[in-house]
């Protein structure tokens, strides 16, 4: 059974990263001490629920995290410094502090390290999430020992539940876009206007025309959706942030 290690210390240990092609090392006190931080493990970068969700909604989240007093948002995971900083560029996720543990001593040390060797991955990390409050763990959410990888209560929607019951959450924004489209500009444009984080994805590097007619019903840029919800080009979503 996992442990829960509320109201203990967190761990300390020194991490290998990598930062501007050089070793960096940091200490768990210079992560943790004096600062609210918020800690989700996972079992691996590039894997499909880490990827996916995981760590996207936390990322999305941040904004909200912070103005409740988090200084910084930590994902872990039992992989080396180049898997994080390469799984850092493709999600684009700069609110994050992916940290590195790549010898697995933070996760055993915190009890929650794991054996996926029928599925190749080695030693990881059971996934759960905690706070932290100037290196002692104020709560810990820890995903339930079932087969397979559960994911059913580290999440961010979970965590700012806890630490702020009442805080209003950002939309989920998804936006089509294409080079050189001043449409596109528009809605970008309305969306910051209005306080909207989104995720991009441009026609010919992200998402091809035919993906985009294929879950929009239309072939012209932008296409925006909302909390799953299609709104439409920038005169739709001009329409719909001032109803």
């Amino acid at each position: 059974m996992y442990e829960n290690k509320e109201n203990h210390n967190v761990p300390e240990v020194t991490f290998k990263t990598r930062v501007d092609n050089d070793w960096k090392e940091v200490t768990s006190s210079e992560i943790f001490n004096n600062k609210k931080v918020i800690v989700f493990s996972l079992p691996g970068a590039f894997t499909p629920t880490c990827s996916s969700t995981h760590l996207p909604r936390y990322n999305q989240l941040a904004s909200a995290f912070k103005e409740h007093g988090v200084d910084t948002i930590v994902c872990l995971s039992v992989n080396d410094a180049f898997v994080m900083n390469a799984w850092l560029a493709d999600q684009e996720a700069d609110n994050i502090y992916l940290l590195p543990d790549g010898n697995g001593e933070f996760t055993e040390k915190m009890g929650m390290l794991t054996d996926k060797s029928d599925i190749g991955f080695g030693k990881r990390s059971w996934r759960y999430s905690m706070f932290v409050d100037n290196g002692t763990i104020k709560k810990m959410f820890i995903e339930p020992e079932k087969p397979g990888d559960p994911f059913e209560v580290s999440d961010a929607d979970t965590m700012l539940a806890y630490l702020a019951p009442d805080a209003s959450k950002p939309s989920s924004v998804a936006l089509f876009t294409k080079p050189g489209c001043p449409y596109c500009a528009k809605a970008k444009e309305l969306l910051n206007k209005h306080g909207h984080t989104y995720e991009e994805m441009m026609i010919g590097k992200d998402v091809t025309s035919v993906a985009m007619t294929a879950v929009s019903g239309r072939n012209t840029t932008p296409q925006v959706f909302i909390d799953g919800k299609h709104i439409g080009g920038s005169e739709d979503l001009e329409t719909f942030l001032t109803a």
